[in-house]
Parts: structure tokens; sequence; C-alpha cells
């Protein structure tokens, strides 16, 4: 029961169940019918209520409120409503801060600020305005909110397992309050969208990612986790910085990492075996072995690999129909070979091969380039004759006799004539050059452009610069939000393919249904249809319970996340 890739989600009523524990406290003020909201029992009373954002509603409280939990006089005498809370709030957002990168970043901590003293108010604003708070919160500013993340740290959220926790994981885990965890993001820090190594600092992704499942995936806040596996860093700066938040020695690795990363597992399944795991950010020597060892045992997926090729699955399907030509018909240049890189190529020949292809003529619709070049025939014609030789495995299953091995982008376009570029190279920006792009449109009169590196410096053109050197022919696709531009007297938008378009469903979907695993073909069917279900994969619904029409969306719906103020009970009351 996969959510459709890039559908407009948005939050709804969550279950109507009676509960009461602090837990389960945001799935109650979810909770409405006719109009009721039910009432929730504090675990405080007085100026703690005003202390912990869980329950805070600042000048919301009304007055018989004020008097059942001793607040008359802590708060001004307004009272004001949600929507009033959340209109000041933009109101703010747009008027006092500057519209570049710096003013971004105090937009983001403006946010932060907020999410610590007001929980609902801060997922009602980011739930009504996603498409504008979500470049805030996630990519692009979120970058540079690692990059500042230990001069900025105000207030923990997550957990931290470091090499110091080492044998108390299966402890530790019960340190952290809620029962009923349904997704957990976990990074190690080595491989922060495109600015590499940033260790602990790279915490701000999963807590970045966990905001977007809130808003957009209706997952409520107490049932997300996000994780940091501090196994140190390599990143000399970090080392020597006084900032800096995590273990300043270098990292693990070999067996020393693995074992770490199977102690983690074992934890979190042990203490909430209903929950998924997504992987984000580990590079790329960690990341395809980590996923090929839990994927099938576990409900796991990684973002980089998994999510990010069925988004951009997605976006090429689109594109295709646009330019007229099925996925099967077009073929492909991708500029990186990280697990980003080759987890895209992968599942673009998974809707190939569904398209009518053999997994055979799927791969050789592809060339990868790396930094030293493609990867091809070793015939000497450019570079090392023995390149290719000495591939890893994952790459080495990508060798394509139709270019020279060590060819450079412009070489390969022109020897094996592709109909899309693919960015995810993560490397400064500028690699798809004006005679790059413009050389395509020698043999197709529609190139479809994707520079999907992030953040927006790693980006490997500009969608203006695509649609100036083709004269608005190119079909582009970015990682990062661009503005619109105008090209010959009309105004040309460029579209987003970022893995936040999937991911939230995804993990939405595995949550609900709970599936036993996340599969290759449920990845692909994200980006055109739903089918878990379908596959007999869900332990928590059954196909008799979603067979009246509409009634899987009602399921859905009801499960989703919806941020409102619920009327608050002494704590004594009843006792």
């Amino acid at each position: 029961m996969m959510l459709r890739a890039g559908a407009a989600l948005r939050p709804r009523l969550a279950s109507a169940r009676c509960l009461s524990s602090r837990e389960e406290c945001h799935e109650r003020l979810a909770t409405k019918q006719k109009g009721h909201v039910k009432p929730l029992k504090t675990k405080q009373k007085g100026v703690d209520i005003l202390h912990d954002p869980l329950w805070n509603k600042g000048m919301a409280m009304d007055y018989p409120e004020r008097d059942r939990l001793n607040l008359r006089g802590l708060v001004p005498p307004r009272v004001k409503t949600l929507e009033e809370q959340a209109a000041r709030v933009m109101a703010q957002l747009r008027g006092d801060f500057a519209d570049d990168d710096d003013g971004r970043l105090r937009k983001n901590k403006f946010l932060q600020e907020l999410h610590n003293r007001n929980e609902t108010l801060y997922h009602r604003v980011l739930a009504d305005n996603i498409a504008e708070l979500a470049p805030l919160v996630y990519t692009p500013t979120v970058g540079a909110v690692c990059e500042n993340f230990g001069a900025q740290f105000r207030r923990a959220r997550g957990m931290y397992f470091s090499v110091q926790d080492r044998g108390l994981f299966s402890s530790m885990v019960w340190n952290w309050p809620h029962d009923d965890v349904h997704i957990i993001v976990v990074t190690d820090g080595s491989r922060i969208l495109g600015l590499g190594d940033l260790g602990a600092h790279g915490m701000g992704i999963p807590i970045g990612k966990l905001a977007l499942y809130c808003a957009a995936g209706g997952i409520a806040p107490h049932r997300v986790m996000p994780v940091m596996l501090d196994v140190g860093t390599n990143n000399a700066a970090l080392l020597e910085d006084d900032d800096y938040l995590g273990v300043q020695k270098p990292r693990l690795e070999g067996d020393e990492y693995f074992a770490m990363v199977d102690e983690f597992m074992s934890a979190v399944f042990e203490r909430w075996p209903d929950t998924v795991v997504q992987f984000e950010d580990f590079e790329s020597s960690k990341a395809q072995p980590i996923l090929d060892k839990y994927r099938h045992t576990r409900r796991c997926f990684n973002d980089d690999i998994q999510g990010t090729g069925c988004v951009t699955l997605a976006g090429v399907l689109a594109a295709g129909r646009q330019a007229g030509l099925r996925l099967s018909e077009m073929s492909f240049l991708c500029a990186g070979a990280g697990s980003a890189g080759l987890g895209v190529c992968l599942q673009l020949v998974d809707g190939m091969v569904a398209d009518g292809l053999s997994r055979e003529e799927a791969m050789k619709r592809f060339v990868i380039c790396t930094s030293v070049g493609a990867i091809g025939r070793a015939d000497g014609a450019h570079g090392d004759p023995n390149a290719a030789r000495g591939l890893s495995a994952e790459r080495e299953i990508w060798v394509n006799d139709a270019v020279s091995d060590g060819a450079s982008l412009e070489d390969a376009v022109r020897e094996f004539r592709p109909t899309c570029l693919l960015g995810l190279a993560a490397q400064p920006g500028g690699l798809f050059t004006e005679s790059l792009v413009t050389s395509m449109l020698a043999y197709t009169e529609t190139p479809v452009v994707m520079p999907m590196s992030n953040p927006t410096a790693k980006h490997e053109c500009t969608p203006r610069q695509a649609w100036e050197w083709t004269d608005g022919k190119a079909i582009v696709a970015t990682g990062s939000p661009f503005d619109p531009v105008e090209i010959n007297g009309k105004t040309l938008i460029p579209s987003q393919c970022n893995n936040m378009y999937v991911f939230p469903g995804l993990g939405l979907a595995a949550s609900v249904g709970g599936v036993t695993s996340v599969t290759d073909p449920m990845l692909y069917a994200a980006a055109v249809a739903c089918v878990a279900l379908a596959e007999g994969m869900c332990t928590k619904i059954a196909p008799e319970d979603v067979a009246e029409p509409g009634s899987l969306a009602k399921l859905v719906s009801k499960k989703m996340y919806d941020p409102v103020y619920a009327p608050l009970v002494d704590p004594s009351y009843g006792n």
C-alpha cells in the first residue's frame, strides 16, 4: 500500500480512540469528531505547562482553562486562536527576514525556536504552508543548518548512539519517553547532502526529514525519532572544533563499524518491533552493504538509494510523456557513481524492465560517469586502459562498451547520445556545461536535464542555464527549489525532483500497512501506483478491510496527524 510519489500529502484526522498518556498526546490533539476535540489530562499545572512545548498553547489558553490549571495572570489577558497565532508566525517569517541565504538560515532558527516553545503551533504552521516552509526546514537550508549545528545548538532532539555507549544500546532505548515509535530516521553523518562528513552535526538531517513526516506524511510527532549514530568523524576541522557536539575521534571502520550498526538495529527493533527505519546520508561504501543486510529482515529503506530512485523514476516518467517517449525508449548519462546515483539508475532499470526491456538491455541504456570519467570499454582511448578493471562490485555491472573508459562527460554525450542527463555527483556546481547540453540538440528536440545534487551550491547547472542554452526546449527537474524563469516571453517553472515527495508517503504507508519489508517492486509502484496490499505484505490491513470504494483513502486519512489544540484538564481531576 504505497502512496503515489509526488502526491499532495495532506494531514488529516488521526484515530478517535480515547487516549490519555503523554506519549499519545499528539494523537489526541488530532482527534476531532463533529467539531469536538476530546480533552486531555495534563501531567502538570501552572507555569510548568507554559514551559513544556507539548502542552503549551501560549495565549490560546481560554479563561476557564487558565483557572483550571492555575494559569490566570501568567499569560497576557487577551485570548488568541490557533489560526491567529499561525497568521502572526507567517507574518513574521515573511516580513522580518531577508530573502537570501543568511535570511533563510535565520528563518530556520526562528522555526526551531517555535518548535521548542509550542509543538502544536509549529506543526500547524508547517502543515498549512508546506510548499513555502519545506525549503526552510529541509533542502536547501538544512545543509547550512548542519554546518552551523554546533554553534547554534540550543535543545537536544532525538537520540545519539555513540561509540562511547557500545554495549548499552538495548538499555538506552528505554530512555526515550515514547512507547509507540513508527518512524526512525538515522544517519551516521558521513555524507551529508553534498557537504561530506559532518559527523554528529548531521543530526539536522533526521530532524528536518521528520518535520516533513509530521507535516506532509501525517505521522504524529510523538511517533517519530531522529537518530545520530555517532561513530566518530574524519573531518579534521571538526576534530579540533570546540563547538563540535560529537565524539572527536576518527570514524570506526570495518567489522567494528558494522557491529555498532547491528547493535543499534537490534536495540530499536527490540523496543519498537513495528517501527520503520529510514537510513539517511550514509557514505556509499556503507550505505549499500547496510541496506543489503537488513532490507529483507527489517522494515527499513535507504532514502538516498531507494527514495531518490523512486522519485526520479516518477520525474523521468513525467518527462518522457512530455517528450513523447516511453521509458524504454530513453537513454541516460548519470554524473555520479555514489549510492544515490547508482540507486537512481537501478530504479530506472526496474522501470524499463516493467516497460518491456530485458534487464541486460535496460542496463545498456546507461552510462555512469565517475570523477575520473565514464565507466566504459577499456580501450585506452581516454585515460588508463585498466581503469574499468579496478571497479567495485557495485560499479562493475555498469561497464558500457558504447563509450571509452574514462571519457569526459562531453565525450560520453557525443559517443552515447543520451536523451537524459542525471546530475547526482554532489561536486562543486557547473558539471553540465553549455556545450554539453547544447550538443544534445543535435539528436533530440527535447533534452531532459536533471541537475539533482544538493545543496544548491552543488547543482550541475541551473534551470535558467538549461533553458537559455536550449532556447527553452529542455525539460528540467532539479533537486533543490529554483525560482520560475522567463524565456521568450514564457514563464517556465522548474520541477523539483526531490525525495521529500516520496519518503513521507513511503514511511506512512509502511507504518499504516505494517509491511514486512520495503521491496523493489513497492518502490517502483510508489512511482506509478499502489501494490503492497496486493502483494500480501501488509500485516495491519487485509484486502477485505478496504474492499469498499474509497475505504483505503479513508483508512489512511484516519491515521494521519492534524495539529489542533485540545482542552486541557487538571491532572488531579478524577484522582
